[in-house]
């Protein structure tokens, strides 16, 4: 892929500041508890700005889980060719989901549950996130999977992701203590299974 210019460079970086200020908002006050006007305050941008970034408040809490460096470069995913796409994407999982991702994730479903209308913008991460593991499979095998493989494999891993973040299952985020959750499963081993069982079947 193309290296990012540092005009994008500099428009990410913005995007980031005020994902990141919304974020720490929403996290203090609720997301009633603040408007547009605080967030660029914070990030010391103008809102004119913000509005060249994101439809609402919403919509920028949202991001702040999204890394906006690169999430889709395959390049990063240095495997021999004999690597299969379950290797590759357990690779790219592991790159991607960071313990930051992973804990904005889970606070923006915590948030969410507050305020519904924090849903639909957490949705599009997810997708994002999907559509981004997709091609990073695509440009790294050349299309030598078909695209509904790609598809449903990204979807199945995705769709183990969610018990992680909503606080279904028992798993300890990378960096989390086993001493805070005795007998929890560490991120690791859970996708360690997750893939185990994409391997080996149900």
């Amino acid at each position: 892929m193309n290296k990012q210019s540092l005009r994008d460079m500099k428009r990410e970086a913005t995007a980031h500041a005020l994902a990141g200020a919304a974020f720490e908002l929403a996290r203090e006050r609720g997301l009633d508890g603040f408007v547009i006007d605080d967030v660029v305050q914070r990030a010391n941008y103008s809102r004119r700005t913000f509005a060249n970034h994101f439809s609402c408040k919403e919509e920028a809490v949202a991001m702040a889980a999204l890394t906006f460096n690169g999430i889709d470069d395959a390049n990063d995913l240095q495997l021999a060719d004999s690597s299969n796409p379950l290797d590759t994407l357990q690779l790219w999982m592991k790159m991607q989901l960071t313990a930051d991702v992973l804990w904005k994730m889970r606070e923006l479903v915590s948030l969410s549950k507050r305020h519904p209308t924090l849903e639909p913008y957490i949705l599009s991460i997810f997708h994002r996130l999907q559509n981004a593991a997709e091609e990073a499979l695509s440009n790294f095998f050349h299309d030598r999977y078909s695209e509904g493989y790609t598809h449903l494999l990204a979807g199945a891993v995705f769709g183990a992701i969610l018990p992680i973040v909503d606080g279904s299952l028992n798993v300890l985020l990378p960096g989390d203590s086993t001493a805070e959750a005795p007998g929890a499963t560490t991120f690791d081993q859970y996708l360690e299974t997750t893939f185990g069982y994409l391997r080996n079947g149900f």
